[in-house]
C-alpha cells in the first residue's frame, strides 16, 4: 500500500513537471535575454508611463503627488489639448493617404518596367533614410519668404506666399515634407507585394479583354491588400509620432496652428516641465497605437 502510494505521488510529481523537458528549458533559455529586454525597455518604461500620468509628475520622488485621474480630466477639458488633437487628425489624413496612394501607383508603374527600376527604385528610396533634422532645416530655407519657392513663384507672377509664418500654409508644409520622406519606404513594400501576386491572374484577366486599369484594380489591388493593412496602419503609426520636423521647422507655430500631439508631449514635459499631465497624453497616444495594431492584426489574420 506505501508502494503504490509513493509510485503514485512520484507519477503525479513527473506529470507536473512534464513542461520542463529539455526542449521547454532550451527555449526559455533562448527567450530569456529577449523578454529581459522586453519587460526592461518596453514594458517597464510603458508601465512608469502609466504611473506617472496618475500623478503631478517630477524628476524627483518628493515632488510627485497622486492625483488619480485628475490628468486626463485635464487633457479633456482643455481647449488647447483638442486644438493640437484636431491639428494632428488632419496632419495624419492629409499625410497618409497621399503616402499610400502615391507609392502604389508608382509600385505599379516601376512593376512594369524594366529600364532603369533598379536605379529609380534606389532613388526614391534615398529620403526614407535621410536625416529629418537635415531635411527639415533644408525645407526651412525652401519655403522661407525670400526662399527659392517664392522665387520661382514671383517668376510666374505668383505674389510671395508666407508659408512658415501663416497658420494656413504652415502645415502643409510640414505635410509635403512627411509625405516625401514616407514615399520610398512604402514604394518599396509595395514592390515587395506585387511579387507575390501570380503572373497567371494577370495573363487570363488580359485573356478576358481587362484593360491595363482594370486589371490594376481588379486584380493588382486584391492582390495586395494584406501589404495595404500593413503599410496604412505603419504609415499611421509614423505619422502621429511625427516630431523632428515641427522642431526644427514651425516649433508648433504659428498660432499653435503646426502643434501636433508628440510636439505637445514634449512641450507639457521638458518646457512646462508639467509631466504627469504630458504624461496622461502620451498614455493616450499610446491607446490609440495599441488599437491601430490590434486592427492590423485582425484585418491581416482574416485575410488569412
Amino acid at each position: 500500500m506505501m508502494g503504490e502510494l509513493g509510485t503514485n505521488d512520484r507519477n503525479a510529481a513527473s506529470k507536473g513537471f512534464r513542461w520542463l523537458d529539455n526542449d521547454t528549458v532550451a527555449a526559455w533559455t533562448f527567450l530569456a535575454p529577449a523578454l529581459l529586454l522586453l519587460l526592461v525597455f518596453v514594458l517597464g518604461p510603458i508601465g512608469y508611463l502609466v504611473y506617472l500620468s496618475l500623478t503631478t509628475g517630477s524628476f524627483t520622488q518628493t515632488g510627485t503627488r497622486w492625483v488619480g485621474l485628475q490628468n486626463y480630466w485635464r487633457s479633456i477639458a482643455s481647449p488647447d489639448f483638442w486644438q493640437v488633437v484636431g491639428n494632428t487628425l488632419y496632419f495624419s489624413v492629409a499625410t497618409v493617404i497621399p503616402s499610400i496612394l502615391i507609392p502604389l501607383g508608382l509600385a505599379a508603374l516601376l512593376d512594369r518596367i524594366q529600364t532603369f527600376r533598379g536605379f529609380l527604385r534606389s532613388a526614391y528610396f534615398i529620403p526614407s533614410i535621410t536625416s529629418t533634422v537635415a531635411v527639415g532645416l533644408g525645407w526651412r530655407w525652401l519655403f522661407q519668404t525670400d526662399g527659392p519657392v517664392n522665387h520661382f513663384l514671383n517668376l510666374l507672377g505668383i505674389d510671395a506666399i508666407p508659408w512658415l509664418g501663416s497658420p494656413v500654409w504652415a502645415m502643409p508644409v510640414l505635410i509635403l515634407l512627411s509625405i516625401w520622406k514616407q514615399l520610398g519606404f512604402n514604394l518599396v513594400l509595395f514592390l515587395a507585394g506585387l511579387q507575390t501576386i501570380p503572373q497567371s491572374r494577370y495573363e487570363a484577366a488580359e485573356l478576358d479583354g481587362a484593360t491595363p486599369l482594370q486589371q490594376f484594380w481588379h486584380v493588382t489591388v486584391p492582390g495586395l491588400r494584406p501589404t495595404l493593412v500593413f503599410v496604412t496602419v505603419t504609415t499611421t503609426i509614423f505619422t502621429l509620432r511625427s516630431f523632428e520636423q515641427v522642431y526644427v521647422i514651425t516649433g508648433g507655430g504659428p498660432l499653435n496652428s503646426t502643434n501636433i500631439l508628440v510636439y505637445y508631449i514634449y512641450e507639457q514635459a521638458f518646457a512646462l516641465f508639467d509631466l504627469g499631465y504630458a504624461a496622461a497624453a502620451a498614455t493616450l497616444l499610446l491607446m490609440v497605437v495599441l488599437v491601430l495594431v490590434y486592427l492590423q492584426l485582425k484585418l491581416t489574420n482574416d485575410d488569412n
